[in-house]
C-alpha cells in the first residue's frame, strides 16, 4: 500500500479553500441578483468576483493540491466471486 507523503491530505490547503470560498460568494451573489429583480449592476459584480476566485483558484494552485489513493483490490468471496 503506497503512503500518503507528509503534509498531504484530501482537505486541501487552506488557500484553496479561500478561493473557492470568493468563487462559491461570487456565484451566490449573481444568483441572488437574478432572482431579486433581476438587478443587473449586482449580477456583474458578482460574476467579477467569481472570475476573481477563478484566478485566484489559478495563482494559488488549487487544482494540484489533490492526493490520490493508491488502487483498491476488489475484495473476493470464500466462493471466488469478485464485488
Amino acid at each position: 500500500m503506497a503512503e500518503t507523503p507528509p503534509g498531504a491530505s484530501h482537505a486541501g490547503r487552506a488557500l484553496s479553500w479561500l478561493a473557492v470560498t470568493v468563487s462559491l460568494l461570487g456565484f451566490a451573489i449573481g444568483g441572488i441578483a437574478l432572482t431579486a429583480g433581476p438587478n443587473w449592476l449586482v449580477f456583474w459584480m458578482g460574476v467579477a468576483v467569481c472570475m476573481m476566485g477563478g484566478a485566484l483558484l489559478l495563482f494559488f494552485g488549487a487544482f494540484k493540491d489533490v492526493v490520490l489513493d493508491s488502487p483498491r483490490a476488489p475484495f473476493e468471496h470464500s466462493d471466488g466471486v469478485l464485488d
